[in-house]
């Protein structure tokens, strides 16, 4: 764990903190997002917040000086503190390699969380009605949760060189004898695959997908393509509906909301047609594709959130759903003025501190996140401030620089605005 780069940081205090007698794990990352992730860290957050944060620096030097230990460790920190809050990342191609003069091409980091922490990725869109939605009819929130475990993630690939037989064979543990089934038989030059998932995954994914329906109060759906595959996506049809009777179907009806399995295509259909308002739980691949369906079709692609939530319920991991703006970075460090959307991120730091408010019991701090939530949609909404990537959603071949402000300015109207909703929620 390394040393916070803001212990001393007291710049416009609150006069009467909100104490969190709980630690938070909070992973710093790169680029444009790690610039902005400060001035959230040390302006929107620490002025109002008494908090134990333990620091890890995800940024990628750090990460290959350490030989990727540090990402390991802030994965283990997260299980130990059940709550994580981190800052976009970059997972280095060859010519970050390059560009950074790294020992070797590292892992994605929400790869390797994700592997040790468990669990299924949730994302949600941040709703602003000013901003037209390419899918008008979308009115409610649609959270996706995607498998992030197994399938072609996890697959093994083949190139055919000419003809021949393909088989699969599997060798029992117990010596017994194996199973072998014959796949296809080439004619000429070809591609195959193998590909699996676990009982043990697909149960974890039912219990984070069936308690996030209960959180949010809205329907679950799962979608498969059980009729093609009928063993693989059935496993997964099956285990969704043995638990949903034994452990969940009570709670939902009380809840009065309800869970249903539907077909991938006409899940699709019944999505772009609905107005929105449930949980969508997707396969690894479906979930890849369909979330960044459904954030452009809310509108925008940095509105969303992402949260890493593990079968029990107990640990979160929330994040940006974006990537660390290498662009605006470019423009950042040749001293020009950059106009990033800071939302995302600092709905990672609001729904991780929720997460610990409700783990804690802790109503202020809940308030307060529901505060600065508001403090940022009303920015946009009400006073028409917003970044220039949500202003040409708005305004597209007309947009003039009159449209939009700089980061900074954003994120100070923002501010000025959560400090009247916490004066007005002290003097109630």
């Amino acid at each position: 764990m390394c040393d916070p780069p803001h212990v001393k940081f007291n710049r416009g205090a609150y006069t009467e903190k909100i104490v969190v007698k709980n630690p938070v794990v909070e992973l710093d990352g790169d680029e444009m997002t790690r610039i902005i992730w400060k001035k959230i860290r040390e302006e929107l957050i620490l002025p109002y917040v008494q908090l134990d944060i333990k620091y890890y620096d995800l940024g990628l030097e750090y990460r290959d000086a350490t030989n990727d230990q540090v990402t390991i460790d802030s994965a283990e920190a997260i299980l130990k503190y059940n709550v994580g809050i981190k800052c976009a990342t970059i997972t280095p191609d060859e010519a970050r390699v390059q560009e950074f003069n790294l020992k070797q091409m590292w892992k994605s980091p929400n790869g390797t969380i994700r592997n040790i922490l468990g669990g299924t990725v949730f994302r949600e869109p941040i709703i602003l009605q000013r901003i037209p939605r390419p899918v008008p009819g979308w009115k409610n929130p649609i959270v996706i949760g995607r498998h992030a475990f197994g399938d072609q993630y996890r697959s093994t690939d083949f190139v055919a060189p000419g003809p021949g037989t393909l088989k699969l064979v599997y060798t029992p543990a117990d010596g017994s004898a194996p199973t072998s089934l014959q796949v296809y038989d080439f004619k000429g030059k070809g591609v195959a695959m193998s590909m699996y998932n676990t009982d043990e995954s697909i149960t974890g994914f039912a219990h984070s997908s069936f308690k996030m329906a209960l959180s949010k109060k809205l329907p679950l759906f799962l979608s498969t393509k059980n009729t093609i595959l009928k063993k693989y996506d059935g496993r997964f049809k099956d285990i969704f509906q043995e638990i949903y009777d034994a452990e969940y179907k009570k709670a939902f009806e009380e809840a009065g909301i309800y869970y249903e399995h539907r077909l991938i295509d006409d899940m699709v259909a019944q999505v772009i047609k609905s107005s929105g308002g449930f949980v969508w739980a997707c396969k690894n691949y479906d979930g890849d594709v369909q979330s960044d369906i459904l954030a452009q079709g809310f509108g925008s692609l940095g509105m969303m959130t992402s949260e890493l939530i593990t079968p029990d319920g107990k640990t979160v991991e929330s994040e940006a759903a974006h990537g660390t703006v290498t662009r605006h970075y470019r423009e950042y460090q040749k001293g020009r003025e950059t106009s990033t959307n800071p939302v995302a991120s600092i709905f990672a730091w609001t729904r991780g501190l929720l997460h610990r408010a409700k783990l804690d019991e802790n109503d202020a701090l809940r308030a307060f996140c529901q505060d600065l939530e508001a403090a940022c949609v009303e920015t946009i909404d009400e006073d028409g401030i917003m970044t220039k990537d949500l202003a040409l959603a708005i305004h597209g071949k007309d947009m003039k620089r009159e449209h939009w402000v700089v980061t900074d300015v954003y994120m100070d109207t923002v501010n000025d605005k959560l400090k009247k909703k916490m004066a007005a929620r002290a003097k109630a």
